[in-house]
């Protein structure tokens, strides 16, 4: 979320969209490109790059503001929890802030929710912060990046529960007992716990997917058979970067309290430093302090801190 002053600019239009066209996707893009270069952060997130590149999503908008033709800014609402208010993300061009664009974006996102809205501002800047306080909304969450040197790997090793073995995601095999146990590992959090088999099929085919760096750990069954999975550590690297991800941890609340998380976060750490990957990042909500604790105890700091902003209705 960026920009916050108020003046005017002729010829500014919003467009909204339920489905962009290929160039327009593009022309999104090629703007979130610019200005994460600028920010050092993207302003959209991994889920709504996804579906610029994937095509139309069910109760996803696109808002495209557009000055005499020119693409100077870009939202996305996503109104499809059941519970909790649509959520948005926006981004200005760096080289056109300072123009009220923000402001524009963030009412036309105000009223095509019916004033009940939450917006995320990756990186938590002073703009985005004032561009909240405008827009009437509060802090609702935060979202922290931790990082940690991968060189030297000090932790110790992994240790499984007993009965409890590793080996890495067969895509089109462990599609479905995979988004099971995820569900169930994040029923409390709004976005990971509701993934689908689009939202996976969307990342098995993006070009950082390696199902070797997917790590699920079973437990034997007592009756014979396939084990069932009661865990997973899914990483991620980023080439450009250099960083490795811990992208998704999670254990099943059967399995909870065993140290199963903490030995699965050891042996993807172990994994991406095996792939020359110097640093590791995660992400972390402020309020789940017995996540933190783990992390912290691993090694890993706060590097910088997402914020959600919400409407009081």
């Amino acid at each position: 979320m960026t920009d916050a002053a108020p003046a005017l600019e002729p010829g500014r239009q919003i467009q909204i969209l339920d489905e962009l066209t290929p160039e327009q996707a593009e022309d999104v893009l090629a703007l979130l490109s610019v200005a994460a270069r600028a920010d050092g952060m993207q302003a959209v997130s991994e889920q709504g790059r996804l579906v610029l590149r994937h095509g139309r999503r069910e109760g996803v908008r696109h808002f495209l503001l557009t000055v005499a033709g020119d693409l100077r800014g870009y939202a996305q609402l996503e109104d499809t929890d059941p519970v909790e208010a649509p959520a948005a993300e926006l981004v200005v061009h760096p080289g056109h802030r300072g123009r009220g664009h923000g402001r524009a974006l963030g009412n036309a996102l105000l009223a095509a929710s019916g004033k009940r809205l939450r917006v995320w501002a990756h990186g938590g800047k002073s703009a985005a912060r004032h561009l909240s306080q405008v827009l009437g909304l509060t802090l609702f969450r935060e979202l922290r990046q931790l990082r940690r040197s991968l060189s030297p790997l000090d932790i110790p090793e992994p240790r499984l529960p007993e009965g409890v073995t590793v080996r890495t995601f067969l895509p089109g095999q462990d599609d479905a007992a995979w988004l099971a146990v995820n569900a169930a590992a994040f029923a409390h959090h709004p976005e990971q716990g509701s993934l689908t088999q689009r939202d996976l099929d969307d990342r098995k085919e993006e070009p950082w997917f390696e199902p070797k760096g997917f790590f699920l750990a079973e437990r034997e069954s007592t009756e014979g058979g396939t084990g069932k999975i009661v865990g997973f550590h899914w990483t991620k690297i980023h080439a450009e970067e250099q960083l490795g991800e811990v992208y998704v941890l999670g254990v099943s609340p059967d399995a909870q309290g065993t140290g199963l998380g903490k030995a699965l976060t050891a042996i993807g750490l172990r994994h991406l430093a095996a792939q020359g990957m110097p640093t590791a990042m995660l992400y972390v909500d402020a309020d789940n302090p017995a996540a933190l604790r783990v992390y912290e105890g691993l090694g890993f700091v706060t590097h910088e801190v997402d914020l959600m902003y919400r409407t009081e209705t």
